[in-house]
């Protein structure tokens, strides 16, 4: 799969901040998109792209703490970098403890804005990368039927086959079985291979 060109979103109701963030960005070859207000950037949000957001703390109808608290409440998770003319210790201690990743005072220096941005895009690359990667396993782990999550289970916890047919009340055979079909569906060669992508994805989420 081809990677996707990282994007700044720009949420400001300062156009002429936005328009200058947006050249600076592009002077350095980085993508942004612009926005007015919270609303406009949520119809227009695509979270197939590794992205960062760069958010004005106070803008009318929806504020820039209000736009993060409904990203977190829907469960997405966005490198987010505050800008503000009126800023203060608690705001930008609260804005840190919902998960922002940092907290600029307009007028900001250009180069410290663009460094801040380049290690937030990074970020997001990275978690990106994550995230499709837990999609696909999860994927693999949904294949698998009750019992072959049980033993695959049993399997990541280190139990040998003779311990899992025992436990199970069931031949070795058969738990032999289960573990080649697990394999094939998870698309590894190995046990070794097996428990090590497991490990990237929670079992518990599997749905039965």
């Amino acid at each position: 799969m081809e990677a996707r060109k990282p994007v700044v979103y720009i949420v400001d109701d300062d156009k002429d901040l936005r328009t200058s963030l947006a050249w600076l960005l592009e002077s350095v070859s980085i993508e942004s998109l612009c926005f007015g207000g919270a609303e406009e950037f949520l119809r227009e949000y695509d979270p197939r792209l590794p992205a960062c957001l760069v958010l004005d703390v106070r803008m009318p109808e929806t504020s820039g703490f209000q736009l993060q608290e409904m990203l977190n409440d829907k469960g997405i998770n966005l490198p987010t970098i505050f800008v503000t003319a009126h800023g203060d210790i608690p705001m930008s201690v609260k804005a840190m403890k919902n998960g922002a990743l940092d907290f600029v005072e307009k007028p900001y220096n250009p180069q410290q804005m663009l460094d801040r941005i380049q290690a937030a895009l990074k970020s997001a690359v990275q978690v990106h990368a994550g995230q499709e990667q837990k999609q696909v396993l999860q994927h693999k782990l949904d294949l698998l039927t009750g019992r072959e999550r049980e033993i695959l289970m049993m399997v990541v916890d280190g139990k040998a086959s003779k311990v899992i047919a025992r436990e199970l009340n069931i031949s070795v055979k058969t738990v032999d079985v289960h573990r080649t079909k697990i394999k094939e569906k998870m698309g590894v060669s190995s046990i070794a291979m097996l428990v090590r992508e497991v490990l990237n994805v929670p079992l518990e989420e599997s749905r039965p």
